[in-house]
């Protein structure tokens, strides 16, 4: 008797060719590069030290005494950053390369966190956070392309998720000390994310300066004459139906610590204990469930589950006030970033070449740094006009909305 779909996934979930479930997710890292595993330790290094994000939304409101309106006015500045810095670091990523473009981003953040304690109305704070999201997001395009220089396309999904894994990995533990240093001093935060920094900094120019590409005259050449991705339409619209989708993700980094702040009345400390509890969530399964997912599904299909995820992971909040909720809810937010983000990464390579993949990259990251304008301001803005509970039911419609969006754009663009 032939099995069902349903049987096969769960033959292959128990791990029928390996002799434990150990084995199979160590066998889920084969084939990356040293290279690989070498730029996702230095993401560790850096985003374990990432504790001002999560954080700036009730940084402003509770220690600087922001208005809700004033902090999404702040955060969509460093939204703003963050579309200049992605769109500068495509370019650069082209012309330099990706390891000095790395560089320049790394160093050029320290003394940004170091000045931004000292500054305290909503004017300087909102430049400060521009200039920091701007030299921080340099850093995407350019990291993404190493990324893919050192993988060959058939583990580039593989790679990413990696990649992400560190970022997770770093998150667990960066918002739970971030609680911690909070309850003492906000200060300390900004001084913990410039020594994180430093450290990522060093480790990277000490392993990649001998290992960096040899860009030659000509390739030089032929990336100023390269045509640009954004006179691609179907990819501009997978770009435009990225945002959308990080527009209702990055609740997470303003709207979602205010909802456990003022709705739930957690601590600092509680606070990053959840997210710390996302990324820890996001090391453990992601490698097993970008395996399965990918091999019984395809890219589109995949990217279609994590947009209605998102939307599911919000509205459940709006079902019950308790902390398991809040607990049920981030775990479905995780599963949607599995299944979403690495795939998104590998649409923009597999439609990219040698010789424009900066600028495709630099794509896909202006797509999530276009998110970072629109999510807290339109988030704020929900939260004081109409409440938490409409803001919830409002992005779970629009992550529907994307889901369509990706589902017929994928079957015109033959995604599989």
């Amino acid at each position: 008797m032939r099995l069902c779909r349903a049987d096969m996934i769960f033959s292959y979930l128990c791990f029928p060719d390996v002799k434990n479930p150990f084995q199979y997710y160590i066998n889920s890292f084969r084939g990356l590069s040293k290279e690989v595993w070498m730029l996702a330790l230095v993401i560790l290094i850096n985003r374990t030290s990432a504790m001002v994000v999560p954080f700036l939304g009730v940084y402003m409101t509770q220690s600087l005494g922001f208005s809700l309106k004033e902090t999404g006015l702040v955060l969509s500045c460093f939204g703003i950053g963050a579309v200049v810095g992605s769109y500068i670091g495509g370019v650069l990523t082209d012309k330099i390369g990706f390891y000095q473009t790395q560089v320049y981003s790394f160093f050029l953040t320290i003394p940004v966190f170091l000045i931004l304690p000292e500054l305290k109305t909503v004017f300087s704070v909102s430049i400060g956070v521009f200039m920091l999201s701007a030299i921080a997001d340099v850093f995407r395009p350019a990291n993404s392309v190493a990324l893919s220089y050192y993988t060959p396309k058939e583990n580039i999904t593989k790679a990413f998720s990696l990649n992400r894994m560190a970022v997770n990995l770093g998150f667990s533990v960066g918002p739970a000390l971030g609680g911690f240093l909070a309850g003492i001093s906000y200060d300390w935060l900004f001084y913990g994310n410039a020594l994180g920094a430093f450290l990522a900094s060093c480790l990277f120019v000490y392993y990649f300066r001998s290992r960096m590409p040899r860009v030659t005259p000509e390739e030089k050449k032929l990336a100023r004459e390269v045509e640009s991705p954004y006179r691609n339409p179907r990819m501009v619209a997978f770009m435009i139906l990225c945002a959308l989708y990080a527009i209702c993700f990055f609740q997470l980094l303003s709207t979602l610590p205010l909802f456990y702040k003022e709705g739930h009345h957690l601590s600092e400390f509680q606070i990053g204990i959840i997210l710390g509890y996302s990324g820890l969530f996001i090391v453990l399964f992601e490698m097993i469930i970008v395996q399965v997912t990918g091999k019984f599904l395809s890219i589109a299909n995949i990217i279609i589950l994590g947009a209605l995820f998102c939307g599911l992971a919000f509205v459940v909040l709006n079902l019950s006030y308790t902390l398991w909720m809040l607990y049920f809810s981030i775990t479905l937010l995780c599963v949607s970033e599995i299944l979403a983000m690495p795939y998104m990464s590998t649409v923009f390579v597999r439609n990219a070449d040698d010789s424009n993949r900066g600028a495709y990259m630099g794509m896909y990251s202006l797509a999530f740094s276009v998110s970072h304008i629109f999510s807290p301001y339109a988030g704020t803005y929900t939260i004081e006009h109409w409440g938490f509970e409409t803001l919830w039911w409002v992005t779970g419609g629009v992550t529907v909305v994307t889901a369509a969006g990706f589902y017929f754009l994928m079957r015109r663009m033959g995604a599989h």
